[in-house]
C-alpha cells in the first residue's frame, strides 16, 4: 500500500514525491485526470492533493475528496479544493506573497504533532481559504492568513496552505512523517 499523490500541475508536485521517497514512504505520483475508480484500484493508504496553478486545472481532484475513504492531505491548491468541497470559501489574498512565514499552531492534532507552538514554513498566498468549511477546525494561522492549516472534526482530512516539501520549510519532513503515521493507523 502507498500514498497516492495527485499531480495538480503545480511546480512542486514532483518534489512532494521525492520528499516522501527520501523518507522511505511508499508513494506514487498520478495524474489528476484519473477517475475515482482508477484511484481506488490502486488501493491507496492515503491521498495527497498537490498544489497547482488554478482550480480550473485541478482535473478530477475534487471528486476524490471524501469519495476515497483514506486519510487525505491537501497542500496549497489541494487545501483550497478541500475547503470548497465542504462549503468553505476561497478568495484572492489581500497580501499576495510567496515567502517564508511563521505559522502559529493553535492545535497540534496528529498532523502537526510535536511541531508547535510555531513553525517557519514556505507558503504561497495568492489564493487562500477565507471561510472555514462547516465541520472543520483551524489548526494553524499566521499574520497573513487566518487558515494556514485545518482538519475535518471527524475524519482524517487535512488542508495546509504551506509547502512541507521544500527545504525552506525546515520541519516539513515531520509533517509528512506525521501524515504517514495517520495513514498507517487507519489501515
Amino acid at each position: 500500500m502507498k500514498i497516492i499523490i495527485i499531480n495538480n500541475r503545480g511546480q512542486y508536485n514532483h518534489r512532494i514525491q521525492r520528499s516522501l521517497q527520501n523518507l522511505d514512504i511508499p508513494c506514487e505520483l498520478v495524474s489528476n485526470s484519473l477517475t475515482v475508480d482508477e484511484i481506488k484500484e490502486k488501493e491507496p493508504m492515503g491521498l495527497i492533493l498537490g498544489g497547482g496553478p488554478s482550480i480550473e486545472l485541478s482535473g478530477n481532484s475534487s471528486d476524490y475528496i471524501g469519495e476515497i475513504d483514506v486519510p487525505t492531505l491537501g497542500i496549497c491548491l489541494g487545501h483550497q479544493l478541500i475547503a470548497l468541497k465542504y462549503g468553505g470559501e476561497v478568495e484572492t489574498s489581500k497580501t499576495e506573497s510567496y515567502a517564508q512565514v511563521q505559522i502559529n499552531i493553535t492545535e497540534e492534532e496528529e498532523l502537526l504533532k510535536g511541531l508547535g507552538p510555531d513553525m517557519d514554513v514556505w507558503t504561497s498566498h495568492k489564493d487562500e481559504v477565507k471561510t472555514l468549511p462547516k465541520d472543520f477546525k483551524i489548526l494553524a494561522n499566521s499574520d497573513v492568513c487566518d487558515i494556514e492549516a485545518m482538519k475535518h472534526k471527524d475524519k482524517d482530512i487535512y488542508g495546509i496552505q504551506f509547502h512541507p516539501e521544500v527545504h525552506t520549510t525546515p520541519r516539513g519532513d515531520e509533517v509528512f512523517l506525521n501524515f504517514y503515521e495517520i495513514c498507517k493507523n487507519n489501515l
